[in-house]
């Protein structure tokens, strides 16, 4: 089909092929086809429906659309560049199918609502995908928080060690990030489905259409209320991208300390064959290279995301043809946050092993008990910032001898303070410094235990 063909006499010649080329978008847009057929099935129902159309015709137009979905799983309709875009390839076998009456399709209809609801029917799809994903990520980070309750792993601000905590409380920081992701997502999907079929070109139509009903057989919410509106909006995608982005940062996020905890200098986790690769020259490595590629591929999303900020940023009412460029960028971040969240859970569930004992171990190493000491001794009278104050002085003077605050005789915590007692060296154990943070969200054990309960009943709804 060449230019001269598509367009009306208006034209007196074909695109030259170069242009032809750089207008097309059948190249990307062929991802939406179930949708447009699946939309274009519900404007012919409509069209039946409300008299503009035969209900005979509007039966053949249902019948060939769904024989092009047929063609096209079996792999039979592989339009090329010749069909511009995926609208004008469907139409046009149509057509050929069902003759004459594939033209009528397009009655009351134009491609700038058409393409808007078929972009609004993929990403309501895709976004119950990833919701999906998004409770398997959530369940495996459960499944091994559930099993290190009292797992012991230093806790860090600045990157330096702050205080213990259990690994349950710190993978269950990523549980809640993921929730604000999933119900993010819930969110966004109200304003993705709002039904922009029957707005036409940008002003409406003169036939008398009925856009509740497409809205009701495609399930949509309900329907814009301005046509100017409806087919320039692009405010759902920059939602999704910002709801897309913010997962890739939470992702990113546990990447890096994966990272970390997989290097030597932490070894607070090895990790399996199954999920690393080695080096092409030293073959004593083993590369963490999930986590990594999660943190690459962050920035792709970010991109789309301002991409789309700046196609949008300076359009004027209503359809323009920079709007061509949103889709790519919706495809990319839809594939890298389902790929990324698919091999970040089974990197969790499969992939690593945290190494207790280490982490047990790592807890005793530091002053991280610093801050109990402080609230040992503001528990027995002495003003707060006084007991931070002698206990910044008691930290630099057991460096200064090569001691940690566990090594210090009786006598001279004693010669320290008189308020210290025997029981100082219980209260500043490991076990009891996380135990004791009981506040609620707290890092204390019992607080851990019931925060799982309520993550598990959470996910289960």
């Amino acid at each position: 089909m060449t230019e001269k063909q598509t367009w009306s006499q208006r034209f007196e010649s074909a695109l030259h092929p170069a242009i032809a080329s750089f207008n097309a978008s059948i190249g990307f847009d062929i991802e939406l086809i179930e949708y447009d057929i699946t939309g274009s099935q519900a404007h012919a129902q409509m069209l039946a429906h409300t008299g503009i159309i035969s209900p005979t015709e509007g039966k053949q137009l249902v019948a060939g659309l769904e024989q092009i979905r047929q063609e096209y799983r079996q792999g039979n309709f592989q339009p090329g560049i010749d069909a511009e875009d995926v609208h004008f390839a469907v139409e046009r076998r149509l057509t050929e199918i069902v003759g004459d009456v594939g033209k009528k399709l397009h009655t009351a209809r134009s491609r700038n609502d058409q393409v808007g609801t078929d972009t609004r029917l993929y990403l309501r799809d895709q976004i119950q995908q990833i919701k999906s994903q998004l409770r398997q990520f959530q369940g495996v980070l459960l499944d091994i928080a559930e099993q290190n309750l009292e797992t012991l792993i230093p806790g860090y601000t600045h990157l330096q060690r702050a205080q213990p905590l259990s690994l349950a409380h710190h993978l269950l920081a990523y549980f809640h990030m993921a929730q604000r992701d999933w119900e993010r997502l819930g969110d966004v999907c109200r304003r993705v489905n709002i039904s922009p079929l029957g707005c036409g070109a940008l002003a409406g139509t003169t036939f008398p259409i009925d856009r509740h009903y497409t809205a009701e057989l495609l399930q949509f919410e309900r329907i814009y209320d301005n046509s100017l509106d409806g087919v320039s909006d692009r405010d759902f995608a920059i939602e999704f991208l910002c709801a897309a982005s913010l997962i890739m940062v939470h992702l990113s996020r546990l990447s890096e300390e994966i990272i970390l905890w997989a290097s030597e200098e932490f070894r607070f986790v090895t990790l399996k064959d199954s999920c690393a690769t080695g080096s092409s020259i030293m073959p004593q490595k083993k590369n963490p290279d999930v986590p990594e590629l999660v943190r690459g591929k962050t920035g792709r999303v970010f991109g789309h995301l301002q991409a789309m900020l700046v196609i949008m940023k300076g359009l004027p009412l209503a359809y323009n043809k920079d709007l061509q460029e949103d889709k790519e960028g919706i495809f990319d971040s839809v594939n890298t946050v389902k790929a990324c969240l698919e091999a970040m859970t089974i990197l969790l569930r499969e992939g690593l092993e945290f190494r207790t004992q280490r982490l047990n171990e790592a807890v005793t190493e530091d002053f991280s008990n610093a801050t109990d000491v402080a609230d040992y001794l503001a528990a027995r009278g002495v003003p707060f910032r006084e007991a931070y104050n002698i206990v910044g002085k008691v930290v630099k003077t057991s460096i200064a001898a090569g001691k940690l605050l566990k090594d210090l005789t009786l006598e001279e915590w004693q010669q320290i303070h008189p308020a210290f007692a025997a029981d100082i060296y219980k209260a500043i154990s490991p076990r009891q410094v996380v135990a004791a943070r009981n506040s609620y969200g707290g890092t204390g054990f019992e607080q851990v235990s019931k925060a799982l309960i309520a993550a598990r009943e959470e996910i289960r709804e």
